[in-house]
């Protein structure tokens, strides 16, 4: 994620993965497009984005990769936990996460994703440090992160707020579908002034996204 050096804004991955303890191993694999990559409210491109990813999931833990464009150059993130869900359907996951960059995007993030959910309702609690990179001029942060949403037949909607060293929150309201084997969606994400990178002053924007898993 591109930042401001004045704004020091911090990213991170809301990686809550809440799987079954089944012993059965499993990869899968993902490619999407979006027309316009954001991340916890903040834009990432001004332009689409495309992405693929692959994961490998046995017995609750789970490890994988996914990359993007970010225009400047390449998003590469690892991470890996464990999750877990009880017979009364309560989940709940653990795991970390680290955000690498090509080019002159962005320095590093690494950060620790705890998660949450049960039935129509999810949270996820995520702490991190933005490292340094003098080149750029980004200084060494720390930041927290937090959503909590609501997901029933396709609708959903995300509310996220970041913490410590940076500032700014966003909603994000939409819906996704399975059309012709492939998963569509739409959605509408406003942030506050904190978040937009481009005007400083807020912003509504809506996206068009399209992907397939297999």
């Amino acid at each position: 994620m591109k930042i401001m050096s004045k704004a020091a804004l911090a990213i991170s991955a809301a990686c809550m993965m809440t799987v079954s303890t089944s012993a059965a191993a499993e990869i899968s694999g993902n490619v999407g497009l979006v027309s316009q990559y954001f991340f916890r409210g903040i834009a990432q491109t001004y332009t689409a984005s495309a992405s693929a990813g692959v994961d490998y999931e046995a017995g609750g833990f789970y490890v994988g990769t996914w990359a993007a464009d970010v225009q400047d150059g390449i998003e590469v993130d690892f991470y890996g936990g464990y999750g877990f869900e009880t017979d009364g359907g309560l989940g709940f996951s653990a795991g970390v996460t680290s955000y690498q960059y090509t080019g002159d995007f962005d320095s590093a993030y690494n950060e620790v994703n705890l998660g949450f959910s049960f039935g129509m309702f999810s949270a996820t609690y995520n702490i991190g440090q933005h490292k340094e990179e003098f080149d750029l001029g980004i200084p060494e942060s720390d930041y927290d992160f937090f959503t909590l949403s609501l997901e029933h037949e396709g609708f959903y909607a995300t509310y996220g707020s970041w913490g410590k060293d940076f500032d700014g929150d966003y909603v994000e309201v939409g819906y996704g579908a399975e059309v012709a084997g492939f998963d569509v969606g739409v959605a509408l994400i406003a942030n506050s002034e904190e978040l937009d990178l481009e005007t400083g002053e807020g912003d509504e924007s809506l996206v068009f996204s399209i992907g397939k898993s297999f």
